[in-house]
Formats: C-alpha cells, structure tokens, sequence
C-alpha cells in the first residue's frame, strides 16, 4: 500500500520539479498560473467536500471527526514549541511562529493525499474537507498566544489580526467554496464538475510540478536551516500524523478518514499561516518557518509521510 502510493502522478510530478530545480534546470511555471491554479484547488475541494456532506447529511462521524480536528489544530502548537526550543534551540518569538505552522494544515498536501488514499481503496470521506477548514486557524491563535506569554501586549493590540487569522483568503475560499457545495447539492455540482472535478488531478499535478521547484530551490539555500530545525521539520509531522491517525481510529473514523486526519495533522500550512505571521509577527524568520515547512515537512510528506500515515491508519484500523 505505502509503495503504491509512492507511484501516484502527483507525487511524481512533485519528484519531476524537486529534480529539475536540483538539475538547476530553467523549468518554472509562472506565477500568475500558479495562483490561478492555487486558487482552482481550494475551490474544487471545498465544493466537491460540500457536495459530499449535502448528500450524506449532518453525521455523527463528522461532528466527531470536527471535534478531534479542533482539539489537535489547538493543542499540536504545544509540544512543537517545546520541542523547538529544547531541541531547536529556537527562541520564543521563531519557535511560536513555527508551532503555529505546525498545528495549522496544508490544503495541497490533503489534496494530494486524498487523491493517494482513493487511488489505493482508502477514500476519506466528504466531510474531512470541512475538517480541513476547520483546522486552518486555531493553531494561529495558540501560537500568537506562546509568543505573547509574559508579554504585556494583548492580542487586540495588534490591528486587524484577529481579521487577518479568520478572514485570510484561502480560509475564506475554501469555507466559502464548502458552504456553496453543502446548498448546490448535487444537481447544482453536476453541470460544473466537468471543470471543478473531471480535471482536478490534472490541475493538481501541474501545481505539485511547481511545488517541486519551489521546495527544492528553497532547500538549495540553507541559511535558515540548522540540522536541527531540518531534523525537527520531519520529526514534528510523524509524532503529529501518528497522533492523528491514533486519534481518528480511536474516536470510531473509518480508515480512510482516519488516514486524512493523520495527514491533516501532519502537514504544516505554508500559504495562510506565513500570511498571518508576517502581520503578527514580523520579528519572525520567515525563512525559517518557510524553509521548514515547504522546504522540508511538504516534501516528506508527499514522498514518504502520506503512506505512513495511510499504513498507520490501516494497521490500527485493523487491530480494533
């Protein structure tokens, strides 16, 4: 299973971009494509996962599933920060910052691993998209929190943050793109989904090409990096995916759902969060919580963290 996923096209299209730009080859995508397909994929998970939700109706597992998303979105910042200032050796402003990253999730990596566990008969269900939404900003405020302890700034302080955190714009796209789903139903998803999901692993594919260069060449510059924040940027997203899936399987979630939950908990956000602290915290290294998170977290993820996680969820799934 762990193998098969190693050979879907989108994590060899990300294998595809990480070689050209380590070949130092001129391969880009440019910029505006990028954010145009970016764009696209939050709106294809959010209305296919609505649609999802509006056939199968308000569930148990889903409320369930929320509930376990919630408390590890707020409560994974915390040993992170402890671990990435005993063993980083960070101070409290970066290792907050950080904390967040990692308590908070990555919509590509769900995507791409949500497409993993369909290819090899794991699909989650539709309602982990809402899960996804729901994990996007309780790790900020957990992390905003670490950083401020002992400080006498309030949160409130800080103008427009708190407007920042909930209404960033890939939140809003995809809570808003879910919540479209949930009233289209089905009948109103079917004259779209030619666009939004016949053609989504192609899109998807295209923009994990670009991701490869991107992470790569951050990779390249290793000035952010120490060897143990790069060891912390593996570690973090294993403990997390292990206490996800754990987490999942306990709480009743059937295989598939648990596997997507243990790769929720165990990507790292790069796109809202870093929007986020780049306002709250501007003292922060973006360097290093890009580099760890992209550069590192986001590649051994879609190379090796998505099968373990779908290996883990599969082998406690069936022990109970």
């Amino acid at each position: 299973m762990a193998v098969d996923a190693l050979f879907q096209p989108v994590v060899l299209f990300f294998l595809l971009g990480s070689l050209a730009a380590f070949a130092r080859s001129d391969l880009a995508v440019p910029e505006a494509v990028a954010k145009t397909i970016a764009l696209y994929l939050m709106m294809s998970i959010g209305l296919r996962g609505g649609g999802e939700v509006a056939h199968s109706g308000l569930t148990g597992a889903m409320l369930i599933a929320g509930g376990c998303g919630l408390a590890l979105s707020f409560l994974l910042p915390l040993p992170a920060f402890w671990a990435l200032r005993t063993l980083g050796r960070l101070d409290r402003t970066n290792a907050a910052a950080v904390a967040a990253h990692y308590g908070s999730v990555s919509v590509v990596t769900f995507a791409a691993g949500s497409e993993v566990l369909r290819a090899i008969g794991m699909a989650p269900a539709g309602f982990m998209v809402a899960v996804l939404a729901l994990m996007e900003t309780p790790a900020v405020l957990t992390g905003l929190l670490l950083a401020k302890r002992g400080q006498g700034d309030a949160l409130a302080a800080r103008g427009g943050l708190l407007h920042e955190t909930f209404f960033n714009g890939s939140v809003v796209l995809l809570v808003g793109s879910f919540i479209i789903g949930v009233i289209a139903g089905e009948k109103g998803f079917a004259p779209i989904a030619p666009v939004f999901d016949t053609l989504f692993k192609g899109m998807l594919c295209i923009f994990l090409l670009d991701m490869g260069l991107v992470a790569a060449r951050r990779l390249m510059d290793r000035r952010a990096l120490s060897l143990r924040t790069a060891a912390l940027a593996i570690a973090l997203p294993v403990a997390n995916g292990t206490l996800g899936a754990s987490l999942g399987v306990v709480a009743g979630l059937d295989a598939g759902s648990a596997a997507a939950l243990a790769i929720l908990a165990g990507s790292a956000s790069y796109i809202a969060v870093p929007a986020v602290m780049r306002l709250a915290l501007p003292e922060a290294n973006p360097g290093l919580y890009l580099g760890m998170s992209l550069a590192v977290t986001f590649p051994f993820n879609l190379t090796i963290g998505i099968p373990y996680y779908a290996w883990v969820a599969s082998q406690l799934h069936g022990m109970i």
